[in-house]
């Protein structure tokens, strides 16, 4: 009996990717059990735009020529800034050159795209020169379907890691979560990285219909080894739903590097797909949304949460 691969992380030749693809296609339709396919990318990001562009843009077409339905793409893909100043003089709006050449591309190539954190210039920009971290969804007809602003900013200081960063000196918090966004391989449910560690933002996003939840990220070196996927894997398990976690990986420039370890997960909490620490990738992965309905029917976990009031009955101290 064929198994299905279900992740793909290697860099394959693309003659050797579409045959394999070709191939599983072939079998798997024939018995109506073949699932939509999401890329999960690393990339390293820099302060060059442009450079930028080109290596997302051929993992976006890789994925697409090996039959991804929908593409995710890291926190930071557009560029990750060597000081402050540099990050906000490279920032846009939504209506900027760089969300525009993607909702090109999606539309060229047919596919949904999850930009996992864009330097959005804010609506008062000419006033206070501060920009929020915002995940775009485009859908495959080049449309910009939902915009999420990172609610939650990394404010940390871990001088025994080396790690010191203050993302609200130039970013607004978001005002609010936005409702999971349907898409061809699911209901999807917005987060960006920080996001990761509250899973209130999580459990929310389950209870409004979320399959899958993503968190585009940009973790450092030591936060990831330390906590990066025990915490998707808990994302996945509390929630039940599949988490797609694009990541960076490597060297963005003298003062930064990142952990790498893009990462899709299943609503069981079996990892499909680790793109490792190396170089940037895809991991192909196989959404079959009957394990969401499977696992939520054979351990209701939701149906036994006792209601908010229970859980806000502790005497306050």
């Amino acid at each position: 009996m064929y198994t299905s691969v279900t992740s793909i992380c290697a860099r394959f030749s693309t003659s050797f990717s579409l045959g394999v693809f070709t191939w599983q296609r072939l079998i798997l339709g024939m018995s109506g059990s073949l699932h939509p396919l999401a890329a999960v990318c690393q990339v390293t990001a820099t302060p060059d735009k442009e450079a930028n562009f080109s290596a997302c843009k051929q993992l976006v077409e890789e994925a697409k020529q090996r039959g991804a339905s929908m593409v995710f793409l890291p926190e930071g893909f557009d560029y990750i800034g060597s000081s402050r100043e540099e990050t906000l003089a490279l920032s846009e709006s939504l209506a900027g050159d760089t969300i525009s050449r993607y909702t090109q591309l999606a539309k060229k190539l047919e596919l949904w795209l999850s930009l996992g954190g864009f330097h959005e210039r804010g609506h008062d920009w000419e006033a206070d020169r501060r920009i929020y971290n915002s995940h775009v969804i485009i859908n495959d007809r080049g449309d910009i379907v939902s915009v999420y602003r990172k609610s939650h900013l990394f404010d940390v200081e871990l001088p025994e890691k080396g790690v010191s960063l203050k993302e609200s000196a130039f970013t607004i918090p978001g005002p609010s979560l936005v409702a999971p966004v349907q898409t061809p391989i699911g209901k999807v449910g917005l987060g960006i990285c920080y996001d990761l560690r509250f899973p209130e933002l999580s459990v929310a996003l389950q209870r409004h219909g979320a399959e899958i939840l993503t968190y585009p990220s940009a973790f450092t070196v030591a936060t990831g080894a330390a906590h990066w996927e025990v915490l998707l894997r808990a994302r996945a398990i509390e929630t039940q739903c599949f988490v797609l976690a694009a990541a960076q990986v490597g060297r963005h420039h003298e003062k930064r590097s990142s952990y790498g370890h893009a990462l899709a997960v299943d609503p069981w909490g079996e990892v499909l797909g680790d793109c490792g620490e190396e170089k940037p990738g895809l991991a192909l992965v196989e959404v079959d949304l009957g394990k969401v309905r499977s696992t939520r029917r054979n351990m209701p976990v939701q149906q036994h949460r006792r209601d908010d009031a229970f859980y806000c009955s502790l005497p306050q101290t």
